[in-house]
């Protein structure tokens, strides 16, 4: 009888766990489900981190050579100054342009708010010092140009309003900036610039894109399998910008 009854649980135990197996199976995801999944999750993540904390900019002017040429793609810090930080002078940063609001400008900041400055024959001071002078940046023109002429060469002094920005370009011969528009509102600032990317060499006879687009996508792959050794600049790739 003792034996009858021990076998009697262990059938009833077998059965069970095979009830609960049963129970708790779940079939395998097919591996298309898997990549599906895998492929949502990267663009929610993408869109987020877009929206919330990078965006990524195409360099389209040569104002900020030699520290960025045109044709760099850069990333953008958005919450750089966010949450009690501010900006610096020495800060690359990209910012809506106040004249165009829907244009935006990528410049160094050169004087904070309540700074002075001034450029006497293409030498910049800030409340009458030198200002450091980046790394990268350059004056491509020998000629000094008289301020009745031109504000490039010979500016001020400006007071830079409280809330607001001095900005120049690194190429300060070639630069649209504060110089000729006056200074930035902290509102219109987007973020700080962190790094290249990507790099490309622009060329003229790039193809130009229009409907219906399918016949420029394949002219642009050709484009770009025939010119990426010439036009690539891998170099500059992870690059930081400072």
């Amino acid at each position: 009888m003792d034996q009858d009854f021990l076998v009697r649980d262990h059938q009833q135990a077998e059965a069970q766990r095979h009830a609960n197996k049963v129970l708790n199976y779940r079939p395998p995801k097919p591996l298309w489900r898997e990549y599906v999944e895998t492929a949502v999750l990267a663009i929610v993540a993408a869109v987020l981190l877009r929206m919330f904390v990078v965006s990524a900019y195409r360099v389209s002017s040569a104002s900020m050579e030699d520290t960025l040429s045109e044709g760099d793609y850069i990333f953008v810090n958005k919450l750089a100054y966010e949450y009690g930080t501010e900006p610096e002078a020495g800060d690359v940063i990209v910012f809506k342009y106040p004249n165009n609001p829907e244009r935006d400008y990528i410049k160094r900041i050169v004087a904070l708010p309540g700074q002075t400055v001034e450029v006497v024959d293409k030498v910049v001071y800030v409340d009458d010092l030198v200002t450091t002078i980046p790394a990268h940046s350059k004056n491509i023109d020998l000629k000094i140009l008289p301020a009745d002429l031109s504000f490039r060469d010979n500016f001020g002094p400006y007071k830079v309003p409280e809330g607001q920005y001095f900005v120049m370009g690194d190429n300060r011969d070639d630069s649209k900036d504060s110089r000729f528009w006056g200074s930035v509102p902290r509102d219109n600032l987007r973020g700080k610039a962190v790094f290249i990317y990507w790099s490309w060499a622009p060329n003229v006879n790039a193809p130009k894109w229009g409907f219906p687009y399918v016949i420029d996508l394949v002219q642009w792959v050709g484009y770009v399998i025939v010119n990426f050794y010439d036009n690539a600049r891998l170099d500059r790739i992870g690059v930081p910008i400072s």
